[in-house]
C-alpha cells in the first residue's frame, strides 16, 4: 500500500475512533454502522480523486458533493431527483430533519433515541468531520491540524456526557489521532529514503556515508508528532471540563439537591417524557402555581400550556407558527358557534418563582390575558409565548376565559370540517402500525357520527378496554410505542392521549394533544394549588360549531367531560360517576413546553419576534444528546475555525501592548518596536498595506494620508514613529511613555475612517493574520533545509585550497 493510501486509511480510522465517543449519547448504536459505510464511500472518492490526480481543491469539492449525495440518498431518497440527486424537495426534507433534530436539544435525556433528525445530525457530523480530517491529513498532507476536528468531535461528546466521556472513548480517540500522526511521519520519511544505522553510527559502527547522521535528524518529525499528540491530548482533557454537561432532563433539579435554594432546584420547563425518569416518583409534590377563580366547576378547570399538532412517527410536536402582539381581547375561538352555551369566568394565577418556562399556562379558551412582561400571542394554539427570555418564573397574571358547554346533540350534529383544517390535523405517518387503524375501526364500529366515535374511543381507554394507568412503563410516544401500548395496555397520560389522538386521525377526526395541568387541589383559603404531580396530557378533537374539545381517556386522572357522559345535562357542575383523583393517585408525568427558544425556530432567526418557538412535546425517551452534539459540531467547525485569525490578532495585540514599563533599554526598545508593529498591522487590517522600504517617518505620513486621519490621531502616529527612530538611530535613546495609549488612539482613528464592512473585516478577518502563514512557511522551509542538508562533522569536511 502506498504511503498516501495508508494515510487515508488512518484518517478514516481516526475519524471513526473519535466518533465512537458519541455512542453512549444515543440508543441504539446502529447509526455508527451507517456512518462508517458512508464515510468509507466519501474517503474512497477522495482516494480516487488523488490518484487521477485532481487538483487539491477539486478533490475536496468532489468529496463535499458526494457527502451531499450520500445524505440525500440516506435521508431524502423519496424526494430526490432520480432517487439520488439533490433537488429542491430533498434539500427541504434535509432542512426539515435538521430542524427537528436541532429542536430535540431540550427534549431528550442521555441516551437519546435514534430519531431521524438525530441520526441525520450524527451521521452528517461524522461525514463532515471525516471530510475535514481527510482533506487536511491526506489531500494537504498536514496531519497535525486534523486533530482540531477530531478534538471537536471528542470534546462535544465528553461535554455532553454526565461526568465526562468514559476513559475507553478517550483512549480510542487519542489512539486514532496518534495513529494518524505516525502514519504521516512514516509517509514523510519514506519520501527521503530508508533510514537505517542511525543508532549504530552513533555508537561508532564505522561510517555510514552520512546516513547515520541523516537518520538521526530524520527522527525529528516523529518526535514533533509525538509532542503535538501529547499537546492535543492535553487539550482534550481540558476542553471537556469547560463544556457544561447536560442535565438528565429539563426538570432535573427538582430533587437531589442539584438546584439552588431550599426548593430543591429550578423548574425550567415541563415535558412529559423528558422529566419522566426523574420526576414520576418524587416524594414531594412541589407547587408550581396557585390560582383563584370564580368558576363553580373547578374539576374541569384545566390549565393548558400548548398543543402538539404534528405527528411524524417519532414524536408529537408543536408546529412553528407566526407570533403576534398580545391583543387586549383575544379573537373568538376557531369553530365556536354562537348557538353553543358559554360562560365567561375570571382567574388570577400566581406562578412559583422556581417554575420557569416559555409558555404561559392558561385555561382554554382564554379571551383576555392581563400580564406584565414581554409576551407574544400565537393565534392557532391560543398560547402566550415569552419573548427575549421572558418566563413564567414568579409571574402573576389575570385571565378571562370561556367555559364552553356543548350538548351531546350539538356535538353529534357538528358541521363539516374545513378542508384545510381537516387536511392538517388528520395526517398520520406511514410508520403508524396497522393495528392502530384496525383497533380504531373495531372500537367505533356502528357509530353514526364523529362524536360517537370520539366517545367510544374515550371509553375504550378509560374503562372498557382493560387499560391500566402505570407510570413504570418505558417512555415513548412514537409509532412503535403506540403499538406496544395497544398490545400491553399499560401506560400513563402521554400514551393514552397520543394513542387516542392518532386513532381519531385515522378515523378522519381532526385531533391534537394538549399538555398542561389538571385543576390541582383546593386549599383552606379558597385557592387552588397546582403541583408537579398535576402535570398532564389530554387529546383535543375538533368539531365544527364547537371548536377544539377536550376528551379524557386516561383512567384515574382528571375528569370525564360532562358532554361525554350518558344522560348528563351539559354544564353539570360535578361528575359523580368519576370524581377527580386526589394526591394519592399514581404520580403522573409532567407535560411539555420548550426551553427558552428551541433550535428549530432559532435556526430561522424568528424566536419570539415572528415565529412560534416550535416547542416539541413528548418524544421517545429523555433530553438532548444527539441534537446538541450536531449543533456544537457545526458551531466549532463553522464558527470557531474561521474566527481563529481574529483570536490570534487579539492575542498578539494584547501581548504587544500589555507591558507598559521595562527595566532595561532592551525592554524599552522591544516595547517601542512592538507598538510600531501594532500600528502597521492595524493599518494593514484596515486596508493600508505596509511598505517595508519606507522609513518610520515616511511610513507614518503614508498611514495618515491613506487613512485620512485627523490631527490628534496623526500626532499619535508620528509620536510612535519618532520613538522608533530614537531606538533605531539615536546613540542614547530617550524613553518614551504613552506608546500603548497612542497605539489605541491610532486604532480608534483607523476604525472611524472606514465603513462598517471594513471595520467588520478588520476584526473578523484581519489581513495581518497572514503573518502566521509566512512564519510557518519560513520555519518549515528552514527545518526542511536543515534536515535535507545536514552539516557534516568538521573532520569530514574537505579542506579548502590555499592560494599562493
Amino acid at each position: 500500500m502506498s504511503g498516501r493510501g495508508r494515510l487515508a486509511l488512518c484518517a478514516y480510522a481516526a475519524t471513526l475512533m473519535a466518533a465512537c465517543s458519541m455512542l453512549p449519547l444515543v440508543d441504539p448504536y446502529a447509526w455508527i454502522v451507517q456512518a462508517a459505510f458512508l464515510l468509507a464511500i466519501q474517503c474512497g472518492v477522495g482516494a480516487l480523486g488523488r490518484r487521477v490526480p485532481l487538483p487539491r481543491a477539486a478533490t475536496v469539492a468532489a468529496q463535499a458533493l458526494v457527502l451531499v449525495v450520500l445524505l440525500t440518498v440516506a435521508f431524502a431518497r423519496q424526494e430526490a431527483l432520480a432517487g439520488f440527486l439533490p433537488g429542491p424537495q430533498s434539500v427541504q426534507r434535509l432542512a426539515d430533519l435538521l430542524t427537528v433534530g436541532a429542536d430535540d436539544v431540550g427534549q431528550y435525556a442521555i441516551p437519546a433515541p435514534d430519531t431521524a433528525g438525530i441520526r441525520l445530525m450524527l451521521v452528517g457530523g461524522v461525514l463532515l468531520i471525516g471530510l475535514a480530517v481527510d482533506a487536511l491529513a491526506v489531500t494537504f498532507r498536514s496531519a497535525a491540524p486534523a486533530g482540531l476536528p477530531l478534538l471537536a468531535l471528542y470534546s462535544v461528546a465528553a461535554g455532553l456526557s454526565d461526568g465526562g466521556a468514559d476513559w475507553l472513548w478517550f483512549l480510542l480517540a487519542a489512539c486514532g489521532y496518534l495513529l494518524l500522526l505516525l502514519a504521516e511521519g512514516r509517509d514523510r520519511l519514506s519520501q527521503w529514503g530508508r533510514v537505517f544505522a542511525g543508532a549504530a553510527a552513533a555508537r561508532g559502527r564505522g561510517h555510514s556515508s552520512g546516513i547515520g547522521a541523516s537518520g538521526g535528524g530524520a527522527l525529528a518529525p516523529v518526535r514533533t508528532g509525538r509532542r503535538i499528540g501529547a499537546f492535543a491530548l492535553g487539550i482534550a482533557l481540558v476542553v471537556p471540563a469547560a463544556l457544561p454537561a447536560l442535565d438528565s432532563g429539563l426538570l432535573a433539579g427538582t430533587g437531589g439537591g442539584n438546584g439552588k435554594g431550599s426548593g430543591g432546584g429550578t423548574i425550567s420547563a415541563v415535558n412529559p417524557l423528558v422529566s419522566l425518569q426523574n420526576d414520576l416518583n418524587q416524594p414531594e409534590n412541589r407547587e408550581v402555581m396557585s390560582y383563584r377563580t370564580n368558576s363553580t366547576d373547578a374539576q374541569d378547570f384545566y390549565l393548558r400550556i400548548l398543543a402538539l399538532d404534528q405527528f411524524n412517527g417519532s414524536e408529537w410536536r408543536a408546529s412553528t407558527r407566526r407570533l403576534k402582539d398580545v391583543p387586549k381581547r383575544l379573537p373568538n375561538p376557531p369553530g365556536l358557534s354562537p348557538d353553543v352555551a358559554v360562560t365567561e369566568i375570571s382567574t388570577n394565577i400566581s406562578a412559583s418563582p422556581s417554575y420557569k418556562q416559555t409558555y404561559l399556562p392558561l385555561p382554554y379558551p382564554a379571551t383576555e390575558v392581563r400580564v406584565d412582561g414581554r409576551w407574544r400571542f400565537e393565534p392557532e394554539g391560543r398560547t402566550l409565548v415569552g419573548d427575549d427570555g421572558e418566563t413564567t418564573g414568579g409571574a402573576q397574571y389575570g385571565v378571562s376565559s370561556l367555559i364552553v358547554q356543548p350538548t351531546a346533540g350539538q356535538l353529534a350534529d357538528a358541521g363539516e370540517v374545513p378542508a384545510a383544517l381537516l387536511r392538517e390535523y388528520t395526517q398520520v405517518p406511514g410508520s403508524l402500525p396497522k393495528v392502530v387503524r384496525e383497533t380504531a375501526d373495531e372500537v367505533t364500529k356502528g357509530s353514526a357520527n364523529s362524536y360517537e366515535q370520539a366517545v367510544k374511543l374515550q371509553n375504550y381507554f378509560a374503562s372498557e378496554g382493560g387499560f391500566t394507568y402505570d407510570t413504570s412503563v418505558n417512555s415513548g410516544t412514537g409509532s412503535a410505542a403506540i403499538g406496544r401500548f395497544l398490545k400491553d395496555r399499560r401506560g400513563f397520560c402521554v400514551h393514552f392521549s397520543f394513542t387516542m389522538a392518532a386513532m381519531a386521525r385515522t378515523l378522519g377526526i381532526p385531533a391534537r394533544v394538549a399538555v398542561g395541568f389538571t385543576p390541582g387541589t383546593a386549599q383552606s383559603d379558597g385557592s387552588m394549588s397546582v403541583g408537579l404531580r398535576d402535570a398532564h396530557a389530554w387529546p383535543e378533537l375538533y368539531f365544527e360549531g364547537i371548536g377544539w374539545t377536550r376528551f379524557e381517556p386516561t383512567p384515574t386522572r382528571g375528569s370525564l367531560p360532562s358532554y361525554t357522559l350518558p344522560d348528563t345535562p351539559s354544564g353539570d357542575s360535578a361528575d359523580p360517576a368519576r370524581p377527580e383523583t386526589e394526591e394519592s393517585a399514581a404520580v403522573p408525568v409532567a407535560p411539555s413546553a420548550s426551553d427558552s427558544c428551541p433550535a428549530q425556530t432559532g435556526g430561522q432567526g424568528a424566536c419570539g419576534s415572528s415565529a412560534l418557538p416550535g416547542a416539541t412535546a413528548p418524544t421517545d425517551t429523555g433530553t438532548s444528546a444527539g441534537a446538541v452534539l450536531g449543533v456544537a459540531l457545526v458551531a466549532v467547525l463553522v464558527l470557531l475555525l474561521p474566527l481563529l485569525p481574529m483570536f490570534w490578532r487579539m492575542r498578539v495585540r494584547a501581548r504587544r501592548l500589555g507591558s507598559s514599563t521595562g527595566r532595561t533599554p532592551a525592554d524599552a526598545t522591544a516595547r517601542t518596536l512592538a507598538a510600531w508593529q501594532e500600528i502597521t498591522d492595524t493599518a494593514w487590517d484596515h486596508g493600508i498595506e505596509p511598505d517595508e522600504s519606507l522609513t518610520p517617518r515616511k511610513a507614518a505620513a503614508r498611514v495618515v494620508r491613506a487613512g485620512e486621519l485627523g490631527a490628534e490621531v496623526a500626532e499619535a502616529v508620528h509620536r510612535v514613529a519618532g520613538a522608533v527612530e530614537q531606538v533605531l538611530y539615536a546613540p542614547e535613546p530617550r524613553p518614551v511613555s504613552g506608546l500603548a495609549e497612542d497605539t489605541q488612539t491610532v486604532r480608534a482613528g483607523l476604525r472611524g475612517s472606514v465603513g462598517r464592512f471594513a471595520r467588520f473585516r478588520a476584526v473578523v478577518a484581519p489581513r495581518s493574520a497572514v503573518r502566521v502563514v509566512w512564519a510557518v512557511s519560513e520555519r518549515r522551509a528552514a527545518l526542511a533545509a536543515r534536515w535535507r542538508a545536514p552539516q557534516r562533522p568538521a573532520w569530514l569536511r574537505r579542506p579548502s585550497r590555499q592560494q599562493g
